[in-house]
């Protein structure tokens, strides 16, 4: 009888630790330390558990301060409000001057100037910023793209700050185009410590080009909880300032949701819904300016992920679901479209095709985090949507680790965890 208590406390102990981790993981700091609490009092000499939950805690008073010294007030749209052209470009600045919108060629300078691990000057990324918030705050939140044929687009998945990896993309593949597009599917930032750079080149590229030849849609790391764990916050505030990475926030917040590419494949950083039914208007409807909720619509974009076994599951990942190939059939024929595409996931080949064909992962961060040994990919799609998977490796980057930015306290926690 003893026995079996004591086993059952340990499944218990087990059950909680994990949930913490789980809730760690999503930036769910007070779930994360209900969890850690209870697996200390269930194991007094967990001495991992503790720390963890020492953390937990640590965290929520500093942000309990930080809330309490702001006080009330409206929120003021950085986007929206403060003025680039105030800003002086010192004479001793000796990186690219960027006009406003940014050129094709200003847009190279630029890239050449990041490949030297250099910054640009605050007033050009505050222009860029503010011109991609402007571009898509009043914008539909499930875009299409049409393009006519002898042209084709290529869809690239997570590139999560590895800033060279997504320099060699462009090797390989050319720069983008009105011949040559592209269709990034989320999750630019975080884990890798070239952020930054990932975000502002592609969103440069966006601006530069005339609408459509480059696309961006929105991950779950566009995402503050993300950001603030996996090291973007913390790199963003050391090579610019606070207020840079407020004003990502808002253009992160006005990213649209999914893509639809000439009518016949839904693009979309995590994958299907937890409900059947869901037409694409429904999707292009969404007010996505804010942070995604815990579930609906919006947070299954981000979050979901795909499994062999039909019907619906819980999440591995502690939100959203897991969805069969029977709800991809569904999707697909009550929206009249023929296949899927996301990313979300790493995979050994940097693509793997689920669901007889209907539904691809592709992922384009190669040799994630440095360690995972994983190829790149990305897939072209020509005028007919007949889907063309181009692998890639890992290219040579400079000597700064992964989420080298995430900080020593809350953030070395989360060495190690998922997508």
């Amino acid at each position: 009888m003893l026995r079996s208590l004591v086993g059952s406390e340990m499944c218990i102990r087990d059950r909680s630790y994990r949930k913490g981790v789980a809730f760690l993981g999503l930036g769910k700091l007070k779930e994360a330390a209900a969890a850690f609490k209870i697996a200390t009092e269930l194991e007094p000499k967990d001495r991992v558990a503790k720390e963890k939950l020492k953390e937990c805690r640590k965290e929520l008073k500093r942000q309990a301060f930080a809330d309490a010294i702001s006080g009330d007030h409206d929120v003021v749209v950085l986007c929206e409000t403060l003025d680039p052209e105030e800003i002086t470009v010192d004479d001793s600045y000796e990186g690219p001057r960027i006009p406003n919108p940014p050129t094709i060629e200003s847009v190279l300078e630029m890239m050449e100037w990041f490949k030297q691990e250099k910054n640009i000057h605050r007033r050009y990324a505050f222009e860029i910023l503010i011109g991609m918030r402007e571009r898509w705050k009043k914008a539909p939140s499930l875009v299409r793209v049409n393009f006519p044929e002898g042209q084709k687009v290529t869809v690239c998945g997570d590139t999560h700050g590895q800033f060279y990896d997504l320099l060699n993309v462009f090797e390989l593949n050319g720069l983008p185009s009105l011949e040559n597009r592209y269709l990034f599917n989320g999750d630019y930032v975080d884990r890798g410590s070239f952020s930054c750079e990932v975000a502002l080149t592609l969103f440069a590229w966006q601006l530069a080009l005339p609408e459509g030849c480059v696309c961006l849609s929105r991950g779950n790391h566009e995402t503050t909880n993300m950001n603030k764990i996996y090291g973007f916050e913390g790199e963003t505030t050391a090579k610019y300032t606070e207020k840079s990475y407020t004003m990502f926030t808002e253009v992160f917040n006005v990213l649209p949701l999914a893509h639809v590419i000439n009518s016949k494949v839904f693009c979309v950083h995590g994958g299907l819904f937890s409900q059947d039914g869901v037409k694409l208007e429904d999707i292009e409807s969404i007010s996505r300016d804010r942070q995604p909720p815990d579930e609906g619509i919006m947070c299954d974009c981000l979050w979901s992920d795909p499994q062999e076994a039909p019907g619906r599951a819980p999440s591995k990942r502690g939100v959203s679901m897991a969805f069969g190939p029977d709800v991809t059939d569904n999707f697909l024929k009550t929206n009249n479209l023929e296949m899927v595409i996301r990313s979300h996931e790493v995979k050994d080949e940097g693509y793997e095709i689920h669901h007889d064909g209907k539904l691809v992962t592709v992922f384009s961060a190669p040799n994630y985090c440095d360690q995972m040994g994983n190829k790149g990919a990305y897939i072209h799609l020509d005028h007919e949507c007949t889907p063309v998977y181009n692998t890639f490796e890992a290219v040579p980057h400079p000597a700064v680790r992964p989420m080298a930015y995430a900080g020593n306290g809350l953030g070395s926690m989360f060495r190690g965890f998922g997508v």
